[in-house]
Order: structure tokens, then sequence, then C-alpha cells
């Protein structure tokens, strides 16, 4: 398990979950690459590059107080070829793969009420790392649809800690699972009086949302003082935790948007792997059709190959870039400029970004488009300012991300470090 070969294996999955659904027989692949990464570092130890990955919702905030200066030197190392390729020596990031920059003020640093379950909040919007700090107008996007649904939304802020909650999700991509368990059962923790009350947990990230489905259910919560109670909380978390589209189609019949025809007719929509492996992907499609006049079209894709930390290593940046190609970017480059391009994914808007001219946004931006062009219809509100901020520093990036790309089991059974659940809904 941690000889090279088998190294050198693995270092080619990228983790998205399609063998969860496609495979005859059931094979996990990403789960299995998760049990290798762990005795691969228990063995060999994490990089210095590992370790900016994996720690990133440890470190972000900190960083999030330094923004300016932050976004300055990132800005700097894309565009001075010889910058990039100091990082490239030294850490091993592609020094023609842009790193991405941290926004000016988190979401959390806007929103800083914590989770009071007296209040009967409906839905608990899940901040992930990514989102609050990188793009945060996007959190306020999806809140305010949210909450022009008539329901009561809280943001998944602890009420004892200023770190916001994690799914733990990139200390399992390095092999860190008792680090990925300690996030998992911190937010379950904070999560369990909001539950118990009834809420759900709605989420924009496929990949951190569909954690809170996935993986937390198969954490060795017998190593966990309350395992007991962790283990229930998982397994209430897993039934209550949505992706936004998800809750939006279930409850338009109680909780419908009145939603107006955007200058748009088109979208063209790229699906996150872990959206179609969790068969979340035609809920995607069926909220953006809850738009008037709006042709609605899915890009025939797999991956993008950006794959979190995947594409930003230069030993994997080539492969990635050539997965984008094979569909990805090809589509994105022929539709027309007044075609709206989505991508609910992270990662996946990056190398949209990286390989085209073209800005990817989420669902949740176009929707609330849609409803800001009803209310404003209606002589009822306006964009927010700091929604507007954010769309224009969004469109800053995405500029320099184009041109910087141009020019460069101990129980008998399961996993030994995850078990496995005899259902995963």
């Amino acid at each position: 398990m941690t000889s090279e070969r088998m190294a050198q294996t693995m270092s080619l999955c990228v983790s998205c979950k399609a063998c969860r659904r496609e495979c005859p027989t059931g094979v996990d692949m990403a789960k299995m690459k998760i049990e290798f990464r762990q005795h691969w570092t228990q063995r060999h130890g994490l990089s210095v590059r590992d370790r900016l990955f994996a720690f990133l919702p440890h470190y972000a905030g900190s960083v999030s107080r330094i923004a300016p200066l932050a976004t300055a030197l990132i800005r700097m190392r894309n565009r001075i070829p010889a910058l990039a390729r100091l990082t490239e020596r030294w850490l091993g990031l592609n020094a023609q793969t842009p790193l991405p920059t941290w926004a000016a003020q988190p979401f959390s640093a806007s929103h800083p009420a914590p989770i009071d379950a007296a209040q009967n909040p409906q839905i608990i919007l899940w901040a992930d790392t990514f989102n609050n700090h990188f793009d945060p107008e996007i959190l306020a996007d999806a809140r305010m649809v949210l909450e022009a649904t008539g329901c009561v939304v809280q943001v998944s802020k602890p009420a004892s800690e200023t770190r916001p909650l994690c799914c733990g999700r990139t200390f399992l991509a390095a092999g860190l699972v008792a680090e990925a368990r300690a996030e998992a059962a911190r937010t379950l923790r904070a999560l369990a009086p909001a539950l118990e009350s009834g809420a759900v947990v709605v989420g924009l990230e496929p990949s951190c949302l569909l954690t809170l489905r996935d993986e937390f259910l198969v954490h060795r919560w017998n190593e966990e003082a309350d395992g007991e109670r962790l283990q229930m909380l998982a397994q209430q978390l897993a039934g209550s935790a949505f992706l936004f589209e998800e809750w939006l189609v279930a409850h338009q019949g109680n909780h419908p948007l009145t939603l107006k025809a955007l200058p748009q007719t088109r979208a063209l929509v790229h699906g996150h792997c872990h959206q179609k492996a969790f068969g979340a992907f035609d809920a995607v499609l069926e909220a953006l059709r809850l738009i008037p006049d709006l042709k609605v079209e899915a890009i025939t894709s797999s991956c993008c190959g950006m794959a979190g930390a995947f594409g930003y290593e230069k030993e994997h940046a080539g492969t990635s870039r050539a997965m984008a190609e094979l569909d990805l970017l090809p589509a994105v480059r022929d539709a027309a400029p007044d075609t709206l391009i989505v991508a609910d994914g992270t990662s996946c808007r990056h190398q949209i970004a990286n390989g085209t001219p073209r800005e990817a946004l989420h669902v949740a931006q176009v929707l609330a488009r849609a409803l800001r062009g009803a209310n404003d219809a209606s002589g009822a509100g306006s964009p927010s300012e700091a929604s507007d901020q954010g769309s224009a520093y969004t469109r800053r990036n995405q500029v320099q991300n184009a041109n910087s790309y141009d020019n460069h089991n101990h129980d008998g059974h399961g996993l030994g470090v995850l078990k496995t659940p005899d259902h995963v809904p």
C-alpha cells in the first residue's frame, strides 16, 4: 500500500466518484485512495504543498485578515513567469496554472450571527471554505434566493468558535483521516441543535456538501468519546443535507420563487463529477428551467480535470488540461457570447476561467439575477452592493487567470480507515 508503483497508480485517480455509480461491483476508488493516502502519509509524511492544500480550512481565516497583501502577492506570482517558476520549483505548483486569490472579506465576516436553534431556522446555509473565502458573493446570492422562498435561513457558523465549520474534504484528500474526523465531529456537534429542531443543511459546493452525505457516514466514530451520538447525528445529517438546487426543486410547491426572464436565453451547464455520481445533476437543470424563456442544455463532458488540487500539481497539470480539452473547454469556447456558462464546482469554474475567456457562474448567481429582475420590475429591491462588488471581483480574476493560462478496516469489514456503510443515500 505504500509502494512507489501504487503511488503512481493512485495519483491519477481524481476522486470523481464515477465508479461509485457506474461500477457493477460497487468499487469506490475515491475511498480506496483516501485509505492509500493515509498509509502513504504515515510512512512518508506530507510535503509542503500537501500541507498547504490540506490545512487550508485552518489558515484561510488568518490569510483573510491580510487579504489585500495576499491577493497582491498571488497576482504577482500569476503574472510574472519567473515567480511562477519559483513556486513550481519550490512547492510543485504548476507555473502555468493561476492560483486563486482571496476575497477582500469572507462571507462569514459579513454574516457573523451563529447558528441559533431557538430561532427555529428552516435552513442552515453551509458556508464551505472555498466559497466563503474565494467567492463570497455566491453565498450572498444563495442566501438571498433561499430567503426569497420565505424560509428562515441561518449560516453554518458555530456559536462557541470563530473558525467556520468544515467538512474535512481537504484533509481526506491528503489522507489525514483523523484530522478530517475531528472536523466532522466539530461540525456535527455544532449542527446538532438545529438538526434536532428540524432544520436542513443546504450547500453550494458539491464536493463539500456531499461529504456530509457520504464520508461523514463512514468515519470511525467509535474512536470518539461521544461516538454513538455522533454516528446518530451523521445519519440524521445525511438525510437532511441537500445541494442548493436539490432543495429548491423539491420545495417549489411550498416555497415558489418569482423569477423574471434574463437577457440571455440559453445556458450551457457543466455538471460537477460528484453531482453526477450522486444523481443530483438533473436538479441543476431543473432549477435553471424555473427561469422563464431560458433554454438549458447540459454540456456532454466528463471531469473538468482540475479536481481540487490535481490541476495545480506540476506533475498532473498536463493531464488536467488534456481532460478539460476533451469536451468541456471546446464547448465553452464554441458558445455564443450571450450564452450563460454555468458550473457549480469551484474547481470547474477555475478550469473554465483558466482555459477560456469566459466566466462560469454558479446556479445561485443565475437565479439571483432572475430574482433581482423580478424584484426590480415590481419596484422592490436591487442588487446588493456586496454582491455587485463580488461579481466585479470575480470578473477581474477571470481575466487575470485567462491571461496567465495563455502565457504559460478493524471490525472485519470495509476499509481500514473508513468503514463502509450498509447504505449511502
